[in-house]
């Protein structure tokens, strides 16, 4: 069973398309922004991750991009998955020059994120991806000085962990069972 996903979000100020496939090669992903930092660091996400990207955006102002982007690209996510069961849990540590960087992710329906990066935006992404997503995530920066070596790591470590923890399981890892929500 595929293991993919295309969602599309349209507001007045933004219109993004994302299209995913978990259980892919790294290698095929396209990604157009208007936000070429941004376009770096999801590169690195793919990449790293191993997953097929594409995602397609424009928008009004920065800032709304950057978000309807992440929201999108969780619930993409989230909608891949589709309850089956994976390893759930995933972390991975990234040197990259002078910083040193964990990010661990939980995938569980329990939405919490904590991340300290020194850039704003990124933190937003990460914690409306979060958010959308349902997951767990939390990134350490255990040392570095120049801001885009720990900026790359936490995406590139952030790829490696939601590979780790997507990898499909023989069975649920919960001592609860599945979550059944009632309306």
């Amino acid at each position: 069973m595929s293991r993919k996903r295309q969602v599309r979000r349209r507001t007045r100020e933004t219109d993004v398309t994302v299209k995913i496939g978990l259980d892919g090669t790294g290698s095929d992903y396209s990604i157009s922004l208007p936000d070429k930092w941004l376009k770096h660091m999801l590169e690195s996400v793919a990449r790293f991750g191993r997953f097929d990207l594409t995602i397609k955006a424009d928008g009004d102002f920065n800032h709304h991009v950057v978000e309807d982007v992440a929201l999108t690209l969780g619930k993409a996510f989230r909608e891949a998955l589709q309850g089956r069961p994976v390893q759930r849990v995933g972390s991975a540590t990234v040197p990259m020059d002078d910083a040193l960087v964990t990010v661990s992710v939980d995938l569980v329906d329990r939405p919490y994120c904590h991340v300290d990066l020194p850039d704003e935006m990124l933190e937003h992404f990460l914690r409306s991806f979060a958010m959308e997503a349902r997951i767990t995530l939390h990134n350490v920066v255990v040392r570095g000085k120049n801001f885009h070596h720990i900026n790359e790591a936490t995406f590139k470590a952030f790829g490696m962990a939601l590979h780790q923890a997507t990898r499909p399981a023989g069975s649920l890892k919960s001592t609860k069972g599945a979550v059944r929500w009632k309306k």
